[in-house]
């Protein structure tokens, strides 16, 4: 017989945090409705549908025979690696256990009850998460066309800021903004509150951009001593279960994200394979190529069938269904599983990963059906 924890062992900012809802894996769906996991079809978690890159697996057989050690607490190969790619000294330079960790490491360390976090409407739900855990208060701004208003995000600033947390593109609208865009509101910044704000441009889905989209936000970092750009592995390098992430920023704002960060965050396996994929041009270009035509393969469907959808500069697409609820049921029970998005404020939603030509048209014939019945 278990008890029930009584609430007050707690700090109410904590008691009031809801869990954050993973993805629901292809084993629990095919328990529920006794579906063959071979058949099941997985369009939720924005993973890289090629999987890894052989030469990151080259990597994962060649680091086995330390794993009795532990991990390297610094990561110096990887930095070494990121480093060379970004022209930056490993001093300023954090890993993290995915992107995820990197968000949180940040968090931990700026934020506090009485200090407060700006971040937008729709956008990624960590950004609460992490500022709900440090008993921060929350200023959230709403969105325009589902993506950021930095000039309201601006005027949002208040006394108590300490973070400006900004996803590029966003998860989960996949919206993004300009380059241009992003220098400005960093010169408004610095102009108004000098480097007590710190802003994180989050941009887990740069690699996914057109290139005549892509801008040097490293560059930015270099300009400005509040701006911290965290990345990550898990997405367009096909390592999302090995979780392995990055910040670049100035060594001042580098050094305060160590001290709380926990030591061997990142595992030797995922050092490992991250630097077979920095390193793996070829893979980085399939995988965008591939996201590309995906993208063009969903939307026409959405135009087919008559549904709003918002322009993606990620590897997923938001599409608008009505009955969301019901819908991703539906899909569920055809072995299909996309991602609903109630709990970012889009009830009326479907996020739907980017998957391979067949597991799209998997998808689109699911969802046909759906909408016929």
């Amino acid at each position: 017989m278990t008890s029930a924890i009584k609430p007050l062992i707690a700090p109410a900012h904590i008691s009031a945090i809801a869990p954050y809802q993973a993805g629901k894996p292809i084993e629990e769906l095919a328990r529920e409705f006794g579906l063959d996991p071979a058949g099941i079809v997985k369009l939720a978690s924005n993973e890289n549908p090629l999987g890894m890159p052989e030469t990151a697996r080259a990597a994962l057989a060649g680091a086995a025979a330390t794993l009795a050690r532990y991990p390297d607490p610094n990561g110096y190969d990887l930095k070494v690696a990121l480093g060379q790619r970004y022209g930056v000294p490993m001093n300023w330079l954090t890993l993290g256990n995915g992107s995820n960790d990197i968000l949180e490491i940040a968090a931990l360390a700026l934020l506090e009850p009485g200090a407060s976090a700006v971040y937008a409407q729709h956008s990624f739900v960590v950004y609460r998460l992490a500022t709900q855990a440090r008993g921060a208060r929350h200023i959230q701004v709403p969105a325009v066309d589902y993506g950021h208003d930095l000039d309201a995000m601006f005027d949002a600033i208040a006394d108590d800021t300490r973070v400006v947390f900004i996803a590029n593109p966003n998860n989960p609208t996949g919206t993004f903004v300009t380059g241009d865009d992003v220098a400005a509101f960093l010169a408004r910044v610095r102009q108004a509150h000098g480097e007590r704000v710190i802003v994180v441009l989050d941009e887990a889905y740069n690699e996914y951009l057109d290139p005549d989209l892509r801008f040097d936000s490293v560059a930015l970092v270099r300009q400005y001593p509040n701006l911290l750009v965290s990345r990550t592995f898990s997405k367009a390098y096909g390592l999302a279960g090995l979780r392995v992430g990055y910040a670049v920023a100035q060594p001042g704002l580098t050094d305060l994200l160590n001290r709380v960060r926990q030591p061997f965050n990142v595992n030797t396996l995922a050092q490992a394979a991250a630097i077979a994929a920095l390193e793996d041009a070829a893979f980085l270009a399939r995988s965008y190529e591939l996201n590309k035509a995906g993208k063009q393969q969903l939307c026409q469907a959405f135009d087919t069938l008559s549904l709003r959808y918002v322009p993606s500069f990620g590897n997923f697409v938001l599409v608008h269904v009505g009955d969301a609820a019901r819908i991703n049921l539906e899909l569920l029970k055809r072995g299909v599983i996309v991602r609903p998005v109630a709990g970012d404020g889009l009830p009326e939603w479907l996020r739907v990963t980017i998957g391979l030509p067949e597991e799209n048209q998997r998808f689109i014939a699911a969802l046909t059906d759906v909408l016929a019945t």
